[in-house]
């Protein structure tokens, strides 16, 4: 049971790419905020102060957006490429020939035999 345990918890990488998640969500949502401070430094006066206030929060904002992506997707290829998945890749024998289903609820369906087909390019 430990083993299940140890092998469910996060390792290094997986933390930091759930800890800059989580700062992206956070400056993300903090951005309607900005704004309405930098709308309130505007109207009292500070316009380069507002416009800098909000700038610097979208700014922000993208690049942890952008980083946690980055760091989410280098995260994602290194279980892949190390094999913790079980991903089953198909025979080519097994999907190559599939019945078409032969039961239609549908009155004005027109079947086509194969010689009928055209091949788009």
């Amino acid at each position: 049971m430990t083993g299940w345990y140890a092998r469910r918890t996060p390792d290094r990488s997986g933390r930091a790419v759930i800890a800059l998640t989580l700062l992206a969500l956070l400056l993300v949502a903090a951005v309607p905020v900005a704004l309405l401070a930098a709308v309130i430094m505007m109207v009292v006066g500070h316009l380069v102060g507002g416009l800098a206030l909000f700038g610097g929060s979208v700014l922000a904002a993208a690049i942890a957006v952008a980083l946690a992506g980055m760091t989410g997707i280098q995260h994602l290829r290194k279980l892949l490429f190390r094999g913790s998945f079980d991903v089953v890749q198909l025979d080519p024998r097994q999907y190559t020939d599939v019945a078409e289903p032969t039961g239609s609820d549908y009155a004005d369906v027109v079947r086509l035999d194969r010689s009928e087909y055209t091949e788009v390019r």
